[in-house]
């Protein structure tokens, strides 16, 4: 176990460092560089530990030959929390390195994410002004919190996500997740984007059309690849694919 290990984060490192490679500070080197850092979180990711508590513990036990220095907990979120920058992009940066990335079909959906139920809970928040309260239809319940949207692959690559009002529509949040990085889908000619009947309409489909996307209702497209002798309305994929 921890030849493969050793492999793994040997490899993550070399990968995050080449990408990292014009983020050099002036001054005496840190005692755990940017790369480093984010490399552990990777790891950490990568090895299915939510706790940062049993992560460093593990770290200080198999990884000590690895990273000479490995920081407390609280040094290591508070460090974490000040590189999220870097950590967003080299989770692109690894992202767009795999196959699934180029995948010319997408599927977007939405869930809420609660965030508190009680009246003094939602009061005393630091989510207050972000989270408001929002319908949930698939539990025919309301909620406080917020919603959060995925655009993924088939296979579950995840290509753009945000946390929205609850109060905004499925159809304006999808269009503005697109307007903010529209060469994802310029790189991706005849890109398919298949949602449920809650982003469907024609003002998105105008709007998907302009950004060179051709909408598909999941009620007539899924399941993906459709069975043997059947028809949907989905254009057929380009060769190659």
């Amino acid at each position: 176990m921890d030849a493969d290990l050793d492999t793994l984060v040997t490899a993550l490192y070399v990968k995050i460092d080449d990408s990292l490679a014009g983020d050099r500070r002036p001054g005496h080197p840190v005692r755990l560089s940017q790369s480093e850092l984010v490399c552990l979180a990777v790891a950490q990711v990568l090895l299915g530990f939510h706790s940062e508590h049993r992560w460093i513990r593990f770290a200080i036990c198999h990884l000590r030959g690895m990273f000479p220095y490995l920081p407390h907990q609280p040094g290591y979120n508070k460090r974490l929390r000040a590189a999220l920058p870097l950590v967003k992009q080299v989770i692109r940066d690894l992202a767009a390195d795999s196959d699934f990335w180029f995948d010319t079909v997408w599927i977007a959906d939405s869930t809420p994410v609660e965030c508190g139920r009680s009246r003094p809970t939602v009061q005393r928040s630091q989510l207050a002004g972000w989270a408001n309260y929002g319908y949930c239809k698939s539990h025919a319940r309301w909620f406080w919190g917020l919603r959060l949207y995925l655009v993924t692959t088939p296979a579950g690559m995840p290509i753009l996500w945000a946390l929205a009002d609850p109060k905004l529509g499925e159809r304006e949040v999808l269009t503005a997740m697109l307007d903010v990085e529209p060469q994802l889908a310029a790189a991706r000619p005849g890109l398919i984007l298949i949602t449920d009947k809650g982003f469907a309409g024609r003002r998105t489909e105008t709007d998907l059309a302009r950004c060179g996307i051709t909408s598909a209702s999941a009620s007539a497209s899924w399941p993906w690849p459709p069975p043997s002798g059947t028809t949907t309305r989905l254009a057929p994929r380009s060769p190659g694919r």
